[in-house]
């Protein structure tokens, strides 16, 4: 039922029952505002007019305006109707339509600008440290959050297209403020690094999708200038040092102890190469043990063998006793391998009994130092640095050695860990059966002389 024209009132309104119309007056030829009561008991209202072809068409305004928000809308569509719009629900339909596109083109544009911030560079670039298998993608995700994405994020949040090297300073600066070199030189390498990849990228059809997709062209990080660190660490334990370490590792019946023996028997190998160690790599029959090198831009794992004395094979049966899993160099019974913070809590313990006994002779000593330490002795026995690369993986990138020269090096190696053995127990190294022993008593005279 709908009644006749009259001006709509708020009473009016009220007293209509569900269904049932009410139209305004209005101007001949310009639409009509009608009201119509919903059975929610709201009050629907809808602009009604003629279309083109002489049908009488709706637009709905909606059920929430008032009485006088509800005439300005239909007056608004009225002038638009009475100019340019007799088609007036296709024109509104185009506009909309034109809007959708219009917001759609804004979220796009957003989300592309969301996807190629520094942050997104940043966390690209650590994907594809992931995609190359490199060790150190863990670690530089952690420095990159700590000290770039938490302390700076609002730079975080701009295009990585868009920031200058004044903006990166800041985060080079707070860190220097803080006496962190170390750290501001290695977060310096990785925004060089990132923003290197990216523009890499865009040749380079192997590399990882979500680099090239940042579509960089331009390095801002490339200016960055280098960060002193102070002087590098030139900590070498005497032999008496040496010594002293090996009594209390030695003495030590735990699983850390069987660590700690290992790493120095071994050579004092990197910890993050010692840690990936599985059974697969142990060789029972060539008393050795194979460490995949991927440090560096290797794509692809070299090969290092490092020969077992018997006291390191006990030590790593000691370390694996429960067998719960394949690694080797672990205290968790082969679950996982060991961490360097592990390492160092073990190490560093030892460290400090030794400072508190006066078995030191200078600062307390790292890994760094066990490892720069045991290449220092043999290099005082006279053994070559070829032979002491060979031992550590170390000094191995040249052209000539990796491409012609395949020799591995191997009885020389064993000979070297024969030398460090003697040093740290003043007895010979037992062997299998099948190994010659080099020169034992040689090699203490030697020590002894030093």
């Amino acid at each position: 039922m709908a009644k006749g024209k009259g001006q709509l009132t708020a009473r009016g309104l009220a007293a209509l029952t569900p269904g049932e119309w009410a139209t305004d007056a209005a101007t001949h030829g310009a639409g009509v505002l009608q009201a119509r009561k919903l059975s929610s008991g709201a009050i629907g209202f809808y602009y009604r007019y003629t279309g083109p072809q002489r049908q009488q068409t709706r637009l709905s305004l909606g059920s929430t305006l008032s009485l006088s928000e509800a005439r300005a809308a239909a007056a608004a569509l009225a002038r638009r109707y009475q100019t340019d719009a007799r088609d007036l629900r296709a024109v509104l339909a185009a506009e909309e339509a034109e809007a959708a596109n219009c917001r759609a083109a804004a979220e796009a544009a957003a989300r592309a600008a969301s996807a190629s911030t520094l942050s997104a560079l940043l966390d690209a670039y650590v994907e594809s440290l992931e995609l190359a298998g490199k060790v150190s993608a863990k670690g530089v995700g952690n420095a990159v959050l700590l000290h770039i994405k938490k302390p700076f994020p609002a730079l975080c949040a701009r295009p990585a297209s868009e920031i200058e090297l004044d903006d990166l300073i800041p985060i080079l600066a707070r860190l220097i403020r803080s006496k962190k070199l170390r750290e501001a030189g290695k977060i310096r390498s990785y925004l060089r690094a990132a923003y290197a990849a990216a523009i890499k990228a865009k040749q380079d059809a192997a590399a990882p999708d979500m680099l090239r997709a940042l579509n960089l062209s331009r390095n801002p990080a490339q200016n960055l200038a280098t960060i002193d660190s102070g002087t590098p660490r030139e900590r070498t334990l005497s032999v008496a040092e040496l010594r002293a370490y090996w009594r209390r590792i030695q003495r030590m019946t735990t699983v850390r102890g069987a660590m700690l023996r290992f790493h120095l028997l071994t050579g004092a190998q990197r910890i993050t190469q010692l840690a990936r160690l599985t059974a697969s790599d142990l060789d029972l029959d060539h008393r050795s043990v194979r460490l995949l090198d991927i440090k560096g831009r290797r794509k692809l794992g070299r090969a290092h063998i490092v020969p077992l004395v018997q006291q390191a094979e006990i030590d790593l049966a000691c370390m694996r006793e429960d067998k719960r899993g394949d690694f080797l160099f672990t205290i968790s019974g082969g679950t996982t391998g060991v961490t360097y913070d592990e390492f160092r809590g073990a190490l560093d313990r030892v460290v400090a009994e030794m400072s508190l006994a006066k078995e030191l002779g200078g600062p307390p000593f790292t890994p760094g130092d066990l490892r720069r330490s045991v290449e220092t002795r043999l290099a005082a026995l006279g053994y070559s640095e070829e032979v002491r690369g060979h031992l550590q993986s170390h000094g191995l990138s040249g052209v000539q050695k990796r491409h012609y020269n395949r020799y591995e090096y191997d009885l020389e190696k064993r000979e070297a860990i024969s030398a460090l053995y003697v040093m740290l127990t003043g007895i010979g190294p037992k062997w299998s059966t099948c190994v010659d022993v080099h020169r034992p008593s040689e090699i203490a005279a030697a020590i002894e002389m030093s």
